[in-house]
């Protein structure tokens, strides 16, 4: 998945696409995440590991740890935009829209983890807000069963956006170029 990333990221940047990075993630204390008011403080994986094991508490997506880094394959270049996200959804609590409405971008690629949580949530937020997306299914992971993906893909495909692939994407790149 990261090889496929990095194929989309490169053909993109070749024809002059935007470059958005997310790191999905809270301040060292966790007073971002929400406390027991928060579906998310109940929801969040990592939350509810780090209160199962106190010793993990300040280790797990929080700013500047190792979950919170982008992978070592995957480095923004100068006029790449990273954006720190709260929550599942890029657009929760982010400068995401007013970015791309700055800019003139309705049409959304998407890859990334995972496919039925984070990218899933993100496309959901853009098509309410009148976004155009498109998931590039070999480019997603799924954290979960086979099934969870799967369902995902049907959700998005169906109700909220489109899917395609890497070779697809890049192909159409190449032809509109």
């Amino acid at each position: 998945m990261i090889a496929k990333i990095h194929q989309a990221v490169t053909a993109a940047r070749a024809a002059g696409v935007q470059i958005i990075w997310f790191q999905n993630g809270w301040d060292d204390q966790y007073v971002e995440a929400g406390d027991a008011g928060s579906p998310n403080f109940h929801k969040s994986n990592a939350l509810k590991t780090m209160r199962k094991r106190p010793e993990l508490q300040g280790t797990l997506l929080a700013k500047g740890s190792w979950d919170y880094a982008l992978v070592d394959e995957l480095v923004p270049l100068p006029g790449d935009i990273v954006l720190p996200k709260p929550r599942y959804s890029g657009f929760f609590n982010t400068p995401l829209d007013s970015l791309l409405r700055s800019r003139g971008i309705r049409h959304l690629i998407f890859t990334g983890i995972a496919t039925n949580v984070c990218v899933e949530s993100t496309l959901r937020d853009g098509f309410f807000l009148e976004y155009f997306g498109v998931v590039l299914e070999d480019a997603t992971y799924q954290a979960g069963p086979a099934f969870a993906q799967h369902a995902a893909i049907f959700n998005i495909e169906t109700f909220f956006g489109w899917v395609s692939d890497v070779d697809a994407f890049c192909e159409s790149l190449r032809s509109a170029s």
